[in-house]
């Protein structure tokens, strides 16, 4: 059987509104010797990348993002930094995978995730997808749950100690709370009125909601608080910290980096039933403009999958 040389894939050329993102037809990319070819079957829209699609950052962030992005548009046009999907061709020199296998994997600034294909270096973040994940589920845990793993494991999170997440029912904010509840720690989610239900199910020890802000009256100080929004500053929960308390935050210039040992430690958790994929909407790849438009709006409790391949494909 002949395989396709072109694939579907979605382009940005300018900063702006959801409407920017086009469908078009690209060259199928052919994989290096080190590299893996993926069909992908599921990415995701996530807060960075409708930051990074609008160019959504404040003062001289925007400079910056420009020299790392693109002046005019993205220099990187096909968007998207997380993927699931099946191995279709590998490179002579890759010995981890082979055609057939499930993965899943995150691109970080390198993109290109909204597409039918993609190449990807062997020791890239990628790993075999966890058994008993979908193809969606397995693009859900990624973003939030990469960026949470590894802020959280740099700062040493463990056992017994108080812990407040604010956001906590975003993609990030949601792999936070059950990240840090796998490792014993005692879980404060603050989020809006709307997710407390979320929060409820994610095994929170106690919920705030913010819109009160309740959880600037709280009495007993936290080890830790992390901002899993990025609207916050140390000095926000400064009497909420202990002396020598710990703040992250994933705003201003904290990024997280994109390793392989967070993917496989996503997959592990996972497995192990400690880490769910927490869904909130579904979208074709097809309909990437609403998918965007509905993550602009902030209501997103969870995660936004889209699908490359349909359910009836």
């Amino acid at each position: 059987m002949t395989q396709p040389t072109n694939m579907k894939a979605v382009i940005c050329t300018t900063y702006g509104a959801p409407e920017v993102l086009q469908l078009t037809t690209l060259k199928k990319p052919v994989p290096k010797d080190n590299e893996v070819l993926v069909k992908i079957h599921a990415t995701a829209v996530n807060s960075g990348d409708v930051r990074v699609r609008g160019l959504a950052v404040d003062g001289f962030m925007k400079i910056i993002m420009r020299f790392v992005l693109g002046f005019k548009g993205p220099r990187k046009p096909v968007l998207g930094t997380i993927y699931s999907g099946v191995v279709e061709a590998v490179g002579k020199q890759v010995r981890q995978f082979q055609p057939g296998d499930e993965v899943f994997g995150s691109r970080g600034f390198k993109f290109g995730t909204y597409a039918e294909y993609i190449t990807v270096a062997e020791d890239s973040p990628i790993d075999h997808k966890p058994s008993n994940a979908t193809f969606e589920e397995a693009a859900a845990i990624l973003f939030g749950g990469m960026t949470s793993a590894f802020f959280l494991h740099k700062a040493g999170i463990k056992a017994g100690q108080r812990v407040l997440i604010y956001g906590a029912t975003g993609s990030v904010g949601a792999a936070g709370v059950e990240i840090a509840r796998s490792h014993g720690a005692v879980v404060t989610a603050v989020c809006s009125e709307q997710g407390v239900e979320l929060a409820r199910q994610l095994g929170s020890d106690a919920i705030v909601v913010y819109t009160s802000e309740a959880y600037k009256q709280l009495n007993d100080p936290f080890d830790m608080v992390y901002d899993a929004v990025g609207k916050t500053t140390k000095k926000t929960f400064a009497a909420l910290l202990k002396p020598n308390g710990i703040y992250l935050t994933v705003g201003g210039l904290s990024m997280a980096k994109e390793r392989k040992k967070e993917i496989t430690f996503l997959k592990q958790l996972f497995e192990a039933g400690k880490l769910h994929a927490h869904i909130d909407k579904s979208y074709l790849l097809t309909e990437i403009v609403e998918a965007h438009r509905y993550v602009d709006t902030g209501r997103k409790k969870g995660n936004v999958v889209v699908k490359i391949i349909a359910d009836n494909a």
